[in-house]
């Protein structure tokens, strides 16, 4: 297909160049150094240019993957850049935070070979974000207004990418943010050794040069409802993209403890408050022996945010085994590294005490085997009727989130199922109320950036075409 350069015939990917674990364990600076143009060019030149492009299919926002990389190889950052826009409004993030390894790499032609190791999709799309943030000047941005409004609520991934969209279509778009700086998930839950916020805060920009209005401390729901938004302040249509921020909890003894929090309480204070700056007035624990329960993402970033904080010992307490942990390889391989510890991988808790003054000191856990396979496809953990306790003086716990009830209680007739999730009707993420679309963890709850992202996309797509074939 490509016939401009020589192919590169290695198996395996560039590595990442990263922090050494013994320092980064004791920062918060970006673990990820990034490929430099040399790595990346090699990097690009693996790609074979499949004609029938496995990996755009598996993206969830469809990037013309092979064109981009195409680019990289001639050393046309730029040009790979504009490809990458014409899908992505968050290719910066998306390079950092986007699980390429069970999607687009996945399906890589150069992974299928055996030993063999797919192009390093993710890498490359970071590379070429980074390199336009650094190196492209600000030129005006020319967009014809169609002087029709949409609302957003949530600044988080699945509203900025339909924001997005629908700002370069020529709508007058706000999005409302319930918190005071804009971002969502990717500003109070990941934290800044994974995405500096310097990074959200130039894709936020971003979206204000093409016209997007962002307000903030605007809690839907309770500030403004979306009646209100619709027949006062005139929105032809509204997209939810608010999210799934309420955290579960387990169940059990112990919970109200001083020193048990949610992954999203200590993630938010970390991340969004800025907790882990020696001059910050946040309050959050700076605990000597941590537990974290839960095995995905946000429990990998709890148990480092933890170590950083000044953790001497930190717990990873998940009832499953490592081979089924949910996180990415690469999140659990980096805590690894910095010493998280996964020995108390099938075990359960069942129980968290505390001193006499109500503060954690031990978390008693039920020791687990796996048995047959459940729904999931996980074989299904059972217990064994032993029990060892963890010497802890903090839990954090990370078993999940749903979406926030404050906007299915405050709007009639928006349908939501059992679990809190706003139901849509298919891809176009049209609600039960008329002209009211969701979409991403409000809908489908706590999932991926890229899912989220490609459910903003397609509805706004949605958007688009209800507001001009009404027109």
């Amino acid at each position: 297909m490509y016939k401009e350069y020589k192919m590169n015939p290695r198996k395996d990917k560039n590595p990442m160049p990263s922090q050494d674990p013994k320092v980064r364990a004791h920062n918060f600076e970006e673990v990820a150094q990034g490929y430099t143009a040399e790595m990346a060019i090699d990097e690009a030149k693996r790609c074979i240019g499949c004609p029938n492009k496995p990996c755009v299919a598996h993206c969830p926002v469809n990037i013309n993957i092979p064109d981009f990389i195409h680019e990289v190889a001639l050393g046309n950052f730029e040009k790979a850049y504009e490809i990458i826009s014409q899908s992505s409004s968050l290719p910066a993030v998306c390079g950092r935070v986007c699980p390429q390894e069970t999607q687009c790499e996945k399906k890589c032609t150069r992974g299928v070979a055996p030993g063999s190791e797919p192009v390093a999709i993710g890498r490359l799309e970071r590379f070429v974000a980074d390199y336009h943030n650094a190196h492209a000047e600000d030129k005006p941005i020319e967009i014809k207004k169609n002087s029709h409004k949409v609302a957003v609520i949530g600044s988080g991934p699945s509203g900025l990418t339909c924001a997005g969209d629908l700002a370069k279509k020529g709508y007058d778009v706000t999005v409302f943010e319930a918190l005071h700086l804009a971002g969502g998930v990717l500003v109070y839950g990941i934290p800044e050794f994974r995405l500096p916020k310097a990074i959200v805060q130039k894709e936020v920009d971003g979206l204000k040069k093409l016209g997007v209005k962002v307000e903030t401390n605007m809690v839907i729901g309770r500030v403004i409802t979306i009646d209100e938004l619709q027949k006062e302040y005139g929105f032809e249509a509204i997209f939810i993209g608010s999210g799934a921020g309420l955290p579960n909890f387990l169940g059990i003894p112990g919970e109200n403890l001083n020193g048990v929090y949610s992954a999203n309480e200590f993630l938010t204070r970390t991340n969004l408050m800025k907790a882990y700056r020696p001059d910050s007035n946040t309050p959050i624990e700076h605990a000597k022996r941590v537990a974290v329960v839960g095995g995905g993402n946000v429990a990998m970033d709890a148990a480092r945010c933890a170590l950083r904080l000044g953790a001497e010992h930190v717990y990873v307490v998940y009832r499953r085994s490592l081979t089924e942990l949910p996180a990415r390889q690469e999140e659990v391989h980096h805590a690894m590294e910095e010493g998280i510890d996964f020995s108390t991988l099938l075990r359960n808790p069942v129980e968290i005490c505390g001193d006499e003054t109500g503060l954690v000191n031990k978390m008693k856990i039920e020791v687990m085997e796996l048995g047959e396979p459940d729904a999931s496809g996980r074989r299904r953990p059972v217990g064994t009727g032993k029990y060892e306790e963890l010497d802890v003086d903090c839990v954090i716990i990370s078993i999940g989130t749903s979406p926030n009830p404050l906007i299915k209680h405050t709007t009639e007739g928006l349908e939501t199922n059992p679990h809190g999730c706003i139901i849509t009707k298919g891809e176009s993420g049209l609600t039960s109320r008329p002209h009211v679309y969701a979409g991403g963890d409000a809908v489908t709850g706590a999932a991926t950036v890229i899912l989220a992202m490609g459910a903003g996309k397609h509805a706004a797509k949605a958007i688009d075409e209800e507001i001009m074939g009404s027109k």
